[in-house]
């Protein structure tokens, strides 16, 4: 395809995709099945790759995340962002309905039209649009400037990335995550042995602070409009989100006008329990005068708008007391303290067990044995204890005891004083043992159906799994298996199929099934990226190791130090014989013709996008990085190149056109 006949093409995709996110994401009315959506996004991605200079920065194929930032730029707002003043309980609220008649000079008989909106648990955001595209996007901040992070907004479907308005505009809203991808996220990091978030607010505020975007993109959050800055041609509150959602941008579908302040009442007790039914936190209703025109003549506080209030929820926390705390056994011998409480119900859920993190925690909150605490479940997953009710104290509480040895195998602890934690030092205690099993075999990893932790104990217990090398020797104790009690022919059939049908996995996946420290499912692509096999990777020194981009010294470290450890060997090549090595993502190689170089590419490229050099450069021998340094040797760069072009002029490292890279490969 031509180039002129290529730029009328992925105008058309690009705007045939965004319509098509708006109503899967917005509206929640798909007309098309996902196959066709697929394609035309491979199609615009190919189109964009042939044509690099008629890709636009607001492309949908944006979403998807870019390489990491090394920091975040600061942003002004156009209109500073305020706080709301709160207000905690009834009383407050119809004082606040007063406030403004005294303001106003208003007769109390006077009725005075209100907006209520379910307040998000969330993180603020401001989206400037400049000539209909989205030109930054900007936390919350101060007030008056936050982070830009428009890499990161670039990738949550439901923000236009074009309107239909030409003149700058400025809206904001609330970036939240829901409860079930909330959920789906915990699960994951769980399985990966990664610490679960607290709650969907600290997650999603998280997830919009990621240097790499793609990160972000993983997290699927989402976003609802409440506002526009100025927006002084509307008349009313309501009619400027009108506006916003005529533009392509999502308002809550419960938003709602009342005519005084019993209506906003009647509000705010109608939602108190039927909030637990949506997928996403709320912790209050906000209410605001709706007249755009009052709001302007009520103006605002230093820190708040006078027309506007946060109504609050009561805080959903029971009370119940510590019967002992035990300590569990991760895969990496760190024990976590447990809270074993007289169980109580906490939003239609019994909880009888929270975590209490660490030694540090415990003495920062002062927690004993016997001690009647606030519970809560933390973003409706993770019970955790709030605080100790002191006044509830009698004296006989006693201090937690960190245990002087492992309460699996009976091994003196070691202490970490650098992360807080105390260590069972002995690699074959049992408990760690089915951890690092159960992390093996989880979705993220070598994603082994139908193990669950149960199951994975059994067989451990009966000797016969070690090791999650032993699972692919399974087979041949077929009949010992079923004979286990619940098992059967069915399951058990099943069960060894699925974990002959994992050897088919990734490398980057059967690297983050080792379990190495500090290597989870982005180090795991990185090395399978880099080196192509398991076998070069435990050959890999450590300085080869802190030459790819996102691998930091201490990373290397531990890799280096697992693949040294003869057990490790061991059972690496235990997996190798029994077929497992993952299938590798490395390209074949094309020639050896740029052998011991170290490229860095920058700038637009004409005949292919960076990510395609990048490969392009390995098949020939080269390793790749993002950031330029003393170890690399040569920088690509295009037009558009700024900083790594500074750096490596400062370093004296050689600078190639594109077409001088290609000369060197011969192409």
């Amino acid at each position: 395809m031509d180039r002129e006949a290529a730029k009328i093409r992925i105008e058309e995709l690009s705007k045939e995709i965004e319509r098509h996110n708006y109503l899967y994401h917005v509206l929640d009315r798909p007309e098309i099945p996902d196959a066709e959506y697929d394609r035309m996004f491979r199609e615009l991605a190919e189109l964009e790759a042939e044509h690099p200079d008629l890709a636009s920065p607001n492309s949908p194929t944006q979403r998807i995340g870019a390489p990491p930032l090394k920091a975040f730029a600061t942003h002004r707002h156009r209109e500073a962002m305020l706080s709301l003043d709160n207000a905690f309980g009834e009383e407050e609220l119809v004082a606040f309905d007063q406030r403004v008649r005294r303001f106003l000079s208003m007769p109390t008989e006077q009725p005075i039209e209100y907006l209520c909106e379910l307040k998000i648990d969330g993180l603020a955001i401001s989206l400037t649009y400049q000539e209909g595209a989205l030109a930054v996007g900007a936390t919350r901040g101060d007030g008056e400037q936050g982070e830009d992070v428009t890499p990161n907004i670039k990738t949550i479907r439901q923000i236009p990335l074009h309107i239909n308005e030409a003149a700058m505009l400025e809206v904001r809203g609330e970036v939240y995550l829901s409860r079930s991808e909330f959920r789906r996220i915990n699960r994951e990091r769980e399985e990966a042995g990664e610490p679960p978030f607290a709650n969907p607010r600290n997650c999603a505020a998280g997830s919009l602070r990621q240097l790499d975007s793609r990160i972000t993109a993983r997290r699927q959050l989402r976003f609802w409009t409440y506002g526009i800055a100025g927006g002084d041609q509307f008349a009313t509150h309501m009619a400027m989100l009108e506006h916003a959602r005529a533009l392509g941008f999502p308002v809550n579908p419960h938003s709602q006008i009342v005519t005084d302040i019993s209506g906003a009442l009647d509000y705010c007790r109608a939602w108190q329990d039927r909030r637990h039914e949506l997928d996403y936190e709320t912790d209050g209703v906000v209410i605001k005068v709706n007249n755009r025109g009052l709001q302007r003549e009520l103006g605002f506080t230093n820190r708040a708008p006078r027309w506007a209030v946060a109504f609050k929820y009561p805080s959903e926390q029971v009370t119940t007391r510590i019967r002992e705390v035990t300590w569990q056994v991760g895969r990496t011998g760190a024990l976590t303290p447990v809270a074993e409480m007289e169980p109580v119900e906490v939003r239609g859920v019994v909880v009888s067990r929270a975590t209490l993190h660490n030694e540090d925690e415990i003495r920062r909150k002062d927690i004993r044995v016997g001690d009647t605490v606030v519970v809560q479940r933390a973003g409706e997953v993770i019970p955790e204890v709030v605080e100790v009710v002191l006044s509830a104290r009698t004296g006989q509480e006693q201090p937690v005891r960190t245990p002087p040895n492992c309460p699996v195998c009976d091994t003196p602890v070691q202490r970490d004083p650098q992360y807080a934690v105390v260590k069972c030092p002995n690699r074959d205690c049992p408990a760690q043992a089915v951890e690092r099993i159960h992390h093996f075999v989880g979705r993220n990893a070598m994603n082994i159906e139908g193990f669950g932790a149960k199951w994975i104990k059994r067989l451990f217990e009966e000797g016969l799994i070690r090791d999650a090398a032993d699972l692919y020797a399974l087979s041949e104790k077929r009949d010992q298996i079923i004979s286990l009690d619940r098992m059967g022919d069915k399951l058990a059939d099943r069960l060894l199929t699925n974990i002959e049908e994992s050897k088919t996995a990734p490398l980057e996946r059967l690297i983050m099934a080792l379990g190495i420290p500090m290597v989870g499912e982005q180090g795991g692509r990185l090395l399978a990226q880099a080196f192509g096999s398991l076998d070069r990777l435990m050959q890999a020194r450590e300085e080869e190791l802190i030459a790819i981009d996102g691998v930091g010294p201490e990373t290397a470290r531990e890799i280096t130090a697992y693949f040294a450890d003869y057990r490790n060997q061991e059972f690496v090549q235990r997996l190798m014989r029994h077929g497992v090595v993952g299938i590798s993502s490395k390209p074949e190689p094309a020639g050896n013709q740029l052998e011991g170089l170290t490229f860095v590419f920058t700038g637009t490229l004409e005949r292919m996008d960076r990510e395609e050099a990048e490969e392009l450069a390995r098949r020939y021998g080269a390793k790749t990085t993002g950031s330029v340094s003393k170890n690399t040797t040569h920088l690509v760069a295009g037009p558009g190149a700024g900083s790594k072009l500074l750096k490596a002029q400062e370093l004296g490292v050689p600078v190639l056109t594109e077409q001088e890279f290609f000369a060197m490969i011969g192409l």
